[in-house]
């Protein structure tokens, strides 16, 4: 949020209405998907629980996204690392996802539940050592509603490292992973059709529609980081002169990621099914 330091009073205060009502919509959002995760016992598959891990991220995430006004030096560095901490595991969290369905669809492996234990070190420990690094040297300060961390070149590199290289990352690792399993669904599909197989080219044809909804996944991430990164990359090589729409798309957009992964990863048929058979009840 260094981006703020150089515009008016008024342009912060409309940054800091469209973090607050986005990161609020987020956080609503995930916490539906956590609180059916807690109610729903019949949605306490190994698939889900990851999305659980995901929508728990997103949730702190947006909580301490939207604790406003943090007048003491401890609640500044509080919300400020605590946000890169669950956003850095959010991103992560998609990593996982995309890693078992690749495994089981492509791999034909069923030992993913194993993983569980590695999962939670590479996303937690990942985390972790990533808000270590980029607080080394930092000096987190208070304007508005805001902490914000040094400016100086040195400072947005490490920015650079700490969170959009790893971001970007889990974007191609999730697009290549994606388009492996749909490339081997559409391989399914063709195998079926040409054994005039019509149960087999049934289940196929359903799970490439499922598939080909979760290849639009990725989307999510690079939605919400794009404007974020290229504002970045503009303050990195012209640091005194801010751009406010592309400040206020940046904020928005970043705010709104745990609502979209709550809609996209949580919102499926088996959350719907749920619903309608506890209203039914």
């Amino acid at each position: 949020m260094a981006m703020i330091g150089s515009l008016t009073a008024h342009q912060r205060w409309i940054l800091m209405a469209v973090k607050g009502g986005a990161s609020s919509l987020s956080f609503v959002g995930s916490s539906f998907i956590v609180l059916c995760y807690l109610l729903f016992k019949e949605l306490r598959k190994f698939s889900f629980k990851l999305v659980f891990y995901l929508a728990l991220s997103d949730m702190l995430c947006s909580f301490f996204s939207i604790v406003g006004d943090p007048s003491k030096g401890f609640f500044c560095y509080a919300q400020g690392y605590s946000t890169h901490f669950f956003c850095v595991a959010s991103f992560l969290w998609t990593t996982t996802i995309a890693f078992t369905l690749h495994r089981t669809v492509v791999k034909h492996k069923t030992d993913v539940e194993d993983l569980e234990a590695m999962f939670h070190l590479y996303v937690w420990g990942t985390s972790l050592f990533l808000t270590v690094i980029r607080s080394i040297g930092n000096d987190h300060r208070h304007l508005g509603g805001w902490c914000l961390t040094q400016t100086g070149r040195t400072r947005k590199a490490v920015q650079f490292i700490t969170f959009y290289a790893p971001l970007w990352g889990a974007i191609l690792y999730n697009g290549y992973t994606y388009i492996q399993v749909i490339r081997m669904l559409n391989n399914a599909t063709r195998m079926a059709v040409g054994m005039s197989d019509r149960a087999y080219q049934s289940d196929a044809r359903a799970d490439k529609k499922s598939m080909n909804r979760w290849g639009y996944y990725p989307l999510i991430l690079i939605g919400s980081w794009a404007f974020g990164t290229i504002n970045g990359i503009h303050d990195f090589i012209e640091p005194g002169h801010k751009i406010f729409w592309l400040s206020v798309l940046d904020v928005g957009t970043a705010a709104l990621m745990g609502l979209f992964n709550s809609i996209a990863y949580g919102l499926n048929s088996s959350v719907r099914r749920a619903i309608y058979e506890r209203l039914d009840q």
